[in-house]
């Protein structure tokens, strides 16, 4: 794709790129070159299901390089096709960088992504479009593995292709009927896909199970390292004027977080670093404060929250999800510091729009009830969706939002169409006015669903997507900017 138009955030992808370069870097220096080759091997040949800390199976050295490489080439593929460089980019170079500490590989994810440019081109749509799913997809590379591993190589191959060509349909439809209160959307999306294959596997005679890898003992030194880095992120931001950054990063404390709230684009970088950093440290507080492990898995986390720091997630959103995931693993008949719960305390923010748009009162409901549902959602997935906490958040968030919904009607939002479909093409700046959530309340919260009906209408009807939603993304671009705005 020509690259004929200046990017607005011509920093991101590079810094993403230096990242990737850090963390192998970092891996270099925990283990002699030949244990981290050694290393790789292993995490090249192992199945994958959840969890497999990479650390645990193949040391901290081999974990963080395969971290890197996979960082590094996830942010070419994005320089390569993804023109427009937003908060949604952040998030999947947050996702690819966490979870190739436990699950994804320079291996297993190619299927996945091929099967994703296969659906383009049978769609006769640009790839661009499709770029963020087709790495955020990987999420079922254990599929790829498990396959590969267990029977052949190309059977892998076969089932990675299938699952990448059936995902984006999947994931449009899914995104929608979550209402925007689930921010890892595509591990419902996931989920809903690994629901239907697992159980055919099975029929079939194959038998995948779930793992436990779970590395301990390395708080001191992986504490350390996520301290200077998160602190690197909050000084980065400061650098930038200290008083203008601190206004605007308490204007982004403000918002609801709900989807899609694109803090990229909506507030200079100076305040996202300061977000990821303080993120980064409430995350990192969170396990070593209850007593958890810092490891390949809750690494992938905190790396995960850090990259939704730029899409929806902030202190005051998270922390109450965080306090009611604690509250639920006082009250279940299960392990506080269970992997499964220390998982859920750091993906279950997840579900942040829910203390942005309703109150915290409702994200510490939220939290709780995700700490149930969360144990027993990834049952029948045999470990297949990495993105587990993400399936769970969305029955989480499909069930309590029309509740709450209906029952708080003072807090409810307001979801229009156009605010689902503006995730991945856009990077035009966006006053903090128009992000979605709690900023829509109260006087055009009360509007007739005829009202708002007509309103959709005069932005361009996208509630009729049929034919016309099979558009380049770059059309649907055009469309927007010539719309303004309301239109985006």
């Amino acid at each position: 794709m020509s690259r004929a138009a200046p990017q607005r955030n011509p920093v991101l992808l590079p810094a993403s790129a230096l990242f990737g370069l850090a963390l192998v870097i970092y891996g270099l220096c925990q283990a002699p070159l030949p244990e981290v080759l050694s290393g790789l091997y292993t995490i090249f040949t192992v199945e994958d299901v959840l969890i497999t800390d990479y650390m645990a199976i193949a040391g901290i050295g081999a974990a963080f390089v395969n971290a890197g490489l996979v960082t590094l080439v996830s942010t070419a593929i994005l320089w390569r096709w993804d023109d427009s460089p937003n908060g949604a980019t952040m998030v999947t170079v947050g996702l690819m960088a966490g979870f190739s500490l436990f699950g994804k590989n320079l291996v297993n994810m190619w299927p996945i992504f091929f099967g994703t440019v296969l659906y383009a081109v049978v769609k006769k749509e640009s790839f661009a479009t499709h770029v963020n799913l087709a790495l955020r997809g990987t999420a079922l590379a254990p599929m790829v593995s498990f396959m590969a591993v267990r029977f052949h190589p190309w059977l892998g191959v076969a089932v990675g292709l299938v699952v990448g060509f059936l995902l984006p349909p999947v994931a449009e439809h899914a995104h929608r009927v979550q209402n925007g209160m689930n921010l890892y959307s595509v591990g419902f999306s996931c989920g809903l896909l690994a629901m239907m294959m697992v159980p055919a596997f099975k029929a079939f005679g194959l038998n995948p199970a779930s793992a436990h890898h779970w590395s301990t003992g390395n708080n001191p030194r992986l504490g350390l390292a996520l301290g200077a880095l998160c602190g690197a992120f909050v000084i980065a931001g400061l650098c930038r004027g200290p008083k203008p950054v601190l206004k605007k990063y308490w204007a982004l404390l403000r918002t609801s977080g709900r989807v899609p709230s694109d803090y990229v684009r909506t507030f200079t970088p100076g305040p996202v670093l300061v977000n990821m950093g303080v993120n980064g440290l409430i995350a990192t507080g969170y396990i070593v404060l209850t007593g958890g492990d810092l490891n390949g898995a809750t690494i992938g986390a905190i790396f995960t929250i850090i990259g939704f720091s730029g899409y929806g997630k902030h202190a005051f959103n998270i922390v109450p999800v965080m306090a009611g995931v604690l509250l639920g693993s006082l009250t279940n008949h299960v392990d506080p510091n269970s992997s499964s719960l220390q998982l859920a305390g750091l993906f279950g923010t997840t579900l942040a729009p829910f203390a942005g748009v309703f109150g915290w009162p409702f994200g510490v409901l939220a939290g709780l009830l995700h700490s149930s549902v969360v144990l027993q959602a990834g049952l029948p997935l045999e470990g297949m969706n990495l993105y587990n906490n993400g399936f769970s958040g969305g029955l989480v968030a499909i069930v309590l939002y029309p509740i709450l919904s209906s029952l708080v009607e003072w807090r409810r939002p307001v979801l229009l169409e156009e605010d689902l479909y503006a995730m991945f093409e856009s990077d035009e700046p966006q006053p903090p006015e128009e992000l979605p959530g709690k900023e829509r309340r109260l006087d055009r919260d009360r509007r007739s669903g005829g009202d708002r009906r007509s309103r959709q209408e005069e932005h361009g009807g996208e509630e009729r997507r049929g034919g016309g939603d099979r558009r380049s993304g770059g059309d649907r671009r055009s469309e927007r900017a010539e719309q303004g705005p309301e239109g985006q």
